[in-house]
Parts: structure tokens; C-alpha cells; sequence
């Protein structure tokens, strides 16, 4: 009866010891990882279809499993057709007024508004579209991979060509 409880109270203190590694260990790696500020005016931007831009903000968007923060920036009137993700999809709007729809296709009579401040969790392969009235940027977060399929490909509008840099006068 000695050895059982004796040999239950080492189980105990193991589980505690490995317990405690492990929060250690977590408050090390917490510790040796610098913060960083991203400044608004660093933020990359690719256009992605007409009217709209993409800049990454932190984490790979791209890989499997990870951590992302992506900005979107849409010019007033922009419409972003119908398509899905194959991860849950986490939307801020963080200037102007957006406006999400859920479908198949494009249907301004489903358009719901996001105003400044307003947050949307669209679910896994949800099918759904936006438009942005004014011109807006939303903050999108999740893990990665971010991909966009298009549900009707052929609707996609490429984005405008970067503008060519001007040449000096001869």
C-alpha cells in the first residue's frame, strides 16, 4: 500500500516538474521574440483584382498552419466576386464602409454593411462576395493557408497595371 502511494506521489511531482518545463520553456521563447510595429506607411501593396490591393502585415499568409494578418484595400465601387477559402476567413474593417454578401454569385440585394470597426467571421469554404462603397480597407486575419478560389473565374478582373514611372524631360 506504501509503494502504491509512494509511487503515485513521484507520478505527481513528474507530471508537475514536466509541467513546468514546459511553461518555462514557453515564457523563454515569449521573451527572446522582439515585438514590431508595422507602420502603416511601410505596408506593401500588390494590386489583386481591379480596384483592390493586397499588403501582408505579419506571419506567412501562404503557410500551412500559420498565423497571418493581411490588409485589403478596395477603391469605392470595387466589387470582389463570388469565391471561398479553405480556411476560416477573419475580417475587420478598419476604414470606409465594406459591404459582404453570402452566394454563389454577385447579388447587391444580399450586400449586408460593415462600417469602420465592424468584424465578420466568414466559415471555411463559405461562398461569398464583397463590395466597398468608399474607398475601404479591411484587416484579415486566420491561419494559413490564405487562398482565394473564384467561383466563376471568367468574372475575376485583373488589376490595373502599375502605373510606368515617368520619364524625364530631355
Amino acid at each position: 500500500m506504501r509503494k502504491i502511494r509512494g509511487m503515485k506521489v513521484c507520478a505527481a511531482f513528474a507530471g508537475i516538474a514536466a509541467c513546468a518545463l514546459l511553461v518555462s520553456g514557453q515564457e523563454k521563447k515569449e521573451a527572446s521574440e522582439a515585438h514590431k510595429i508595422v507602420h502603416f506607411g511601410d505596408l506593401k501593396w500588390t494590386g489583386i483584382i481591379k480596384g483592390c490591393d493586397l499588403a501582408p502585415v505579419s506571419g506567412d499568409f501562404n503557410a500551412e498552419g500559420s498565423p497571418f494578418v493581411l490588409r485589403i484595400r478596395c477603391a469605392d465601387g470595387a466589387k470582389i466576386p463570388a469565391h471561398w477559402h479553405p480556411t476560416d476567413e477573419n475580417v475587420t474593417v478598419l476604414k470606409g464602409t465594406f459591404l459582404v454578401g453570402m452566394g454563389d454569385s454577385f447579388d447587391e440585394s444580399k450586400l449586408e454593411t460593415m462600417n469602420t470597426g465592424n468584424f465578420i467571421t466568414v466559415p471555411k469554404e463559405m461562398r461569398h462576395f464583397a463590395m466597398s462603397k468608399g474607398e475601404s480597407i479591411v484587416q484579415v486575419h486566420g491561419m494559413g493557408p490564405f487562398k482565394v478560389n473564384w467561383v466563376n473565374p471568367s468574372e475575376v478582373q485583373p488589376p490595373d497595371a502599375p502605373a510606368a514611372a515617368a520619364k524625364p524631360k530631355s
